[in-house]
């Protein structure tokens, strides 16, 4: 392919992936990152592998289950390539390691199903000027931004200044989730990081992708910043 070739894998192979949460999104999305050879993927999660996850978070089996997600994912990922270095950090995405540990890479991948570590991950993301792929699920939809404010795009916060009522946002485990969206949405993230990488074609910058599997409908929506931001209209 003539965006990538070999000067575009060598690019890869000096990268470095940060993926936020091993579950739904983080399971194909860490796939396809090790696959296409990127030279080191980090994968943070404090959950072990169960019963329950194992309809949509692919890179986890039934052999797995009670194992902590971080070290049922690094196991897969070796399988399929050895060459990759794997950094896995069994705990909470906190304020504590947050900084320090997303200023060791390129990218970030956020997973994770709540705001408050959505925040936090943003936040931290524009302090360190690293690009933030975001993405989301719930029921039968999907939705992918990237942010990065560094490139006159909004940051997450700009797209949601607050967090919605517990009620308005239900988590996966409470609504369900169709078992094929992570898989789709996880891999557009995957797509996004490595555009990103290899500097190939329109990054979804100061943009939206939605995407409805129950309608097979998908659009996307422009975003901007906004001046009133807290987190990055310093910027």
């Amino acid at each position: 392919m003539p965006e990538i070739g070999g000067s575009g894998q060598m690019r890869l192979r000096r990268s470095r992936v940060l993926v936020i949460g091993a579950g739904g999104l983080g399971a194909p999305a860490l796939q396809y990152l090790a696959a296409a050879g990127v030279g080191t993927i980090g994968i943070v999660d404090d959950d072990v592998v169960d019963a329950s996850n194992l309809q949509r978070q692919v890179i986890h089996r039934d052999e797995d289950i009670g194992l902590p997600k971080v070290v049922s994912a690094a196991r897969a990922l070796r399988a399929l390539n050895p060459y990759v270095t794997i950094k896995t950090f069994q705990q909470r995405f906190n304020a504590e390691i947050a900084g320090e540990l997303i200023a060791e890479y390129d990218i970030i991948l956020d997973g994770t199903d709540n705001f408050e570590t959505r925040y936090l991950i943003n936040k931290i993301c524009v302090a360190q000027k690293r690009p933030l792929v975001s993405g989301a699920l719930s029921q039968w939809e999907g939705q992918i931004s990237l942010f990065d404010p560094t490139q006159s795009g909004p940051c997450y916060q700009c797209i949601f200044p607050s967090a919605p009522a517990p009620e308005f946002a239900p988590s996966c485990s409470q609504v369900g989730v169709f078992t094929a969206l992570p898989g789709v949405i996880g891999s557009f993230m995957a797509a996004e990081a490595l555009k990103y990488l290899l500097g190939a074609g329109t990054p979804l910058l100061s943009r939206m992708a939605m995407y409805n599997v129950l309608d097979a409908q998908s659009r996307v929506i422009k975003t901007k910043q906004r001046a009133d931001c807290p987190i990055c209209h310093p910027l």
